[in-house]
């Protein structure tokens, strides 16, 4: 199958503890094209047996980066023109499917328990979320990194409203 072209994203993981949800999101960078994985604060980094158990080699094919602070980070990635999302479901927060993306964007992923730090949220030129119609009111880091990765790529394809 031919590889598609993608638009430019980031994506920003701030302090996942589970090397797992890091194989997982190398996975999921691979899979949307993702320009670079930057893995923030306490993320584990490559190598390490659990996160190439679900990166299935991802974990070397998408170009990546460990930074200490986030913050940083996204100051640099502004000052060059990326639009900054954070994922997380707040108060204000613009459902996925209502959002309209900005290219080059870094989408910004938390931890599993607390989520996008409240620092990077408000940051963030944009805070995003998944709408939910179950009882629970989460995804697990990387579906949800997955599921908004999948909009924001095929929001390329869909004409600007």
């Amino acid at each position: 199958m031919p590889k598609q072209s993608a638009p430019p994203i980031f994506l920003v993981a701030e302090n996942i503890r589970s090397l797992y949800n890091v194989g997982a999101l190398f996975r999921n960078s691979d899979a949307f094209g993702v320009e670079k994985l930057y893995l923030c604060g306490y993320t584990g980094t490559p190598p390490g047996k659990e996160i190439s158990k679900t990166a299935l080699g991802a974990e070397t094919a998408v170009p990546w980066e460990h930074c200490r602070q986030v913050l940083p980070l996204l100051r640099r990635l502004r000052k060059a023109g990326v639009h900054i999302i954070a994922l997380e479901r707040a108060r204000g927060s613009t459902p996925l499917p209502k959002f309209r993306p900005r290219y080059p964007l870094a989408l910004v992923v938390g931890n599993e328990v607390s989520g996008v730090s409240p620092a990077v949220r408000r940051f963030a030129d944009d805070v995003v979320s998944i709408p939910m119609l179950g009882e629970k009111e989460s995804l697990n880091v990387s579906v949800a990194a997955g599921v908004a990765l999948y909009a924001l790529t095929a929001a390329t394809s869909r004409p600007a409203a």
